[in-house]
């Protein structure tokens, strides 16, 4: 079975459940169906027709029905970007983004390939220190260094010692665990992920005003010269923070198509990144007992030139941004569904430090100062509700056109097997259509059999994924 993470799918029921699948007359077609859509784990069950016809005469030129489908249902790939939900869908998406991220590098979906010679900076804005935590630090050659040698640290308050000399291996649990949970700003970082979209937007504003001032032009000059595009991507460290990898390019007036000014050299871009995220600050909401306070970037800051050739190619940073594309905050020990309010946060499936930083959302949530936040909502994401990825308007392709050129492309290749005709724009048809929702999901033997047909793998095994209406 390929990939299976431990052995929690096979269970006596889930073997029985796929064997009753397996002896089904209509096997072979449930089987088409879960290759058609890619070996999805979570597909959206739908019931119902639709129908081509005629727009001048009303013929009937095709009609599709659910009723000839195994149970009555038609099953679709759940599209969604979440590994931990479906690896299938995931990957799709991960490849997407890596094809947009490298258009915008490279050229190509669009792009011209001239866009290679325009100054273009990775970049990567990290969180403050709310309080010290485990960590694994590698020093050059692989060596592993002690995680906090401090020897005249002494203890904290609450009678923990502020030095750690363990070297953590990668796997090591207490990787991203407070040396003291009692100090841990806890308020302080699901805050900072509340607000991390909004200071990067300000960041955003102020590297166009870095790079007017150093060219000497006002904003509207600089919007008639030059354009500062980027692609970014937010990742979770193992303290339950989101820092964020970005891709920063400069243009022409007129987007990745102009080459841009003389004087807009990589050298500018990286001093107005400096400049920019260490200028702009966000002022948290004040509530009674948490006084506002003045968020800023962290002090690591990482600007480096990506070049066609050596360590940090277009192909490295498109894969190093995708590959977080797929990830969310259940990495970091919470979970990737909403906390809801019939769950017990005491027996909810988490890590100890993810759920301090849970009760930190579910307590600032409460309170009416914090309302536009939506902390409560969004405490299973740490405070966290930005997208994951975004990108400026001219950067590149849009996932969108991404996505319509691969159904283009199954509907041409669809037509051909099957010798249909192919619409054209001049054709009037009337497309009636009539769905209806039934749930979504597998039960544990037909993931079983889906990752056996398609090769995919399975992803953590949810008892309640299944939600299927058949009959």
């Amino acid at each position: 079975m390929p990939d299976t993470p431990g052995s929690a799918w096979l269970t006596p029921l889930a073997i029985r459940d796929m064997a009753a699948k397996l002896d089904r007359p209509d096997f072979h077609r449930w089987a088409a169906r879960a290759r058609a859509t890619g070996g999805c784990a979570q597909p959206i069950h739908l019931r119902g027709s639709v129908e081509y016809r005629d727009g001048l005469t009303g013929e009937l030129l095709h009609r599709y029905s659910t009723a000839r489908e195994p149970g009555g249902v038609l099953r679709v790939a759940c599209k969604t970007r979440r590994a931990s939900r479906c690896p299938a869908c995931a990957e799709t998406y991960r490849a997407d983004t890596y094809q947009l991220v490298r258009a915008g590098l490279a050229g190509g979906k669009g792009v011209p390939e001239t866009v290679a010679q325009h100054p273009a900076a990775f970049v990567t804005l990290t969180a403050p220190s709310f309080g010290p935590v485990h960590a694994r630090r590698e020093a050059r050659g692989g060596a592993v260094s002690p995680c906090h040698p401090r020897r005249d640290a002494g203890q904290c308050p609450h009678g923990r010692a502020l030095s750690c000399t363990v070297r953590h291996a990668s796997d090591d649990p207490r990787l991203g665990e407070p040396l003291c949970p009692e100090c841990y700003d806890y308020s302080g970082s699901v805050l900072f992920n509340a607000l991390a979209p909004e200071l990067w937007r300000r960041f955003t504003m102020a590297l166009r005003r870095r790079i007017a001032k150093a060219a000497g032009l006002t904003l509207r000059e600089l919007a008639e010269t030059l354009t500062v595009s980027f692609a970014k991507v937010a990742e979770y460290q193992r303290r339950g923070v989101v820092h964020f990898h970005a891709v920063i390019r400069l243009d022409g007036a007129q987007g990745p198509a102009t080459p841009p000014p003389g004087w807009a050299s990589y050298d500018l871009l990286a001093d107005a990144v400096h400049q920019a995220a260490h200028a702009v600050t966000v002022t948290t909401p004040a509530a009674p007992g948490v006084p506002s306070r003045s968020l800023t970037w962290g002090a690591q800051l990482d600007v480096r030139p990506i070049t066609t050739t050596g360590d940090l190619t277009d192909t490295a940073v498109a894969g190093y941004i995708a590959k977080y594309a797929t990830k969310a905050a259940e990495c970091t020990g919470t979970l990737d569904r909403r906390i809801r309010a019939i769950d017990d946060l005491d027996a909810l499936p988490v890590s100890a430090h993810a759920r301090r930083l849970i009760a930190a959302c579910l307590d600032l949530g409460r309170m009416a100062e914090m309302a536009e936040l939506r902390l409560a909502e969004w405490a299973h994401m740490l405070g966290f509700r930005g997208h994951f990825s975004t990108k400026s308007r001219r950067y590149s392709t849009t996932l969108g056109a991404l996505r319509q050129a691969r159904i283009d492309h199954n509907r041409h290749e669809r037509d051909i097997t099957t010798g249909r005709l192919p619409l054209t724009d001049d054709d009037q048809v009337l497309v009636v259509s009539h769905w209806r929702y039934l749930g979504q999901g597998l039960t544990p033997g037909e993931a079983l059999l889906t990752a056996a047909l398609t090769g995919t793998p399975l992803p953590p095994l949810n008892p309640l994924a299944a939600t299927q209406e058949e009959g």
